[in-house]
């Protein structure tokens, strides 16, 4: 089973469209550091924080090494908040994961470090392919995120996602 680390930003954009129990039903792992579980997620309820890790996401508290490699992290991409550097140090800690970001700049250092990166959009077709959520309502997730201007997905991307949806049953 593949570990997904995931930022906050993935999270609070699934939560708008109402598929975060979906994501936790991927055949993944999933795992959060706990300072962006309490820090980041500040318009979820308590009831949605323990839907959360009741629904199997794990949250980790980083050990001291991963912490110092956090703030190394940080010095040297100073662009990115101390939240991403703890979600980078997680999943450099877990060889082979998947980074799941909307964070260009955290998108980006992944790639660099040979990491695989992925999206809100990759969740929605993988919820789609493991037969998770039928087309319909994952359309209607997409045509949401391009209608919220607070959602920062790359609009091309989008418009081609809602194209191929519409063709889906």
């Amino acid at each position: 089973m593949r570990i997904v680390v995931s930022d906050s930003s993935c999270l609070i954009d699934l939560r708008k469209v109402s598929l975060l129990d979906a994501l936790l039903r991927l055949p993944c792992e999933f795992l959060i550091p706990d300072t962006l579980f309490e820090d980041e997620l500040l318009k979820f309820t308590a009831a949605q924080r323990k839907a959360l890790t009741r629904g199997g996401l794990k949250v980790i508290d980083l050990p001291g090494e991963r912490v110092l490699r956090a703030q190394a992290v940080i010095r040297q991409a100073p662009r990115l908040s101390v939240h991403d550097g703890f979600a980078f140090a997680l999943a450099e800690g877990n060889p082979g994961c998947i980074l799941l970001t909307g964070d260009g700049e955290l998108r980006s250092l992944a790639v660099r470090h040979k990491m695989e990166v992925h999206g809100v959009l990759w969740v929605i077709d993988e919820l789609h392919r493991h037969q998770i959520e039928k087309a319909k309502p994952l359309l209607a997730a997409l045509r949401a995120f391009s209608a919220d201007p607070t959602v920062r997905l790359p609009r091309r991307e989008v418009v081609a996602s809602i194209k191929r949806f519409s063709g889906l049953k």
